[in-house]
């Protein structure tokens, strides 16, 4: 894989996706000082079976972005995607942070933040609980995570 320096650009500032998520829960406090043209409060109205239909409809628009290979393209609807999750994850009062967490956790158990095996047993670890009463994902006396399972729900 060739590295093209070109496009490499490095973002300084407040970290957007926690600054959106604090937002997003401003909005759910204080509903009333919300401005009207507030595209976030009108997703949060419609709920979230809305959210979630936004972020499945994102998630298929950065696929056809890939595919079509635009990649100016592609960098709008991953932005889209991720203000979208970002509002459905705040809505359930999920931080961006616990989700950083998740893959750091992932990253521990496998040696790379990679997506679970589907073919694993609930998982043990904070991002899902599965009733097993364990919430850390380690094991008492292990010094590391345990291998990460998939909540069968």
């Amino acid at each position: 894989m060739k590295n093209d320096f070109r496009y490499m650009v490095q973002y300084i500032g407040p970290d957007p996706l926690r600054s959106l998520h604090e937002a997003v829960q401003t909005l759910r406090r204080e509903p009333s000082s919300v401005p009207e043209a507030s595209r976030t409060a009108k997703l949060l109205a419609q709920g979230r079976a809305r959210m979630a239909r936004k972020v499945g409809e994102e998630a298929i628009e950065v696929a056809i972005e890939a595919m079509r290979g635009d990649r100016g393209a592609l960098v709008m609807e991953a932005a889209d995607l991720l203000y979208n999750l970002v509002v459905l994850l705040a809505d359930f009062d999920i931080a961006p942070d616990e989700i950083l967490a998740e893959l750091r956790r992932r990253e521990l158990a496998f040696g790379i933040a990679e997506k679970l095996p589907k073919s694993e047993e609930p998982i043990n670890g904070p991002a899902a609980e599965c009733g097993n009463g364990s919430t850390n994902g380690v094991a008492a006396n292990s010094p590391k995570p345990g291998p990460a399972k998939r909540c069968k729900r």
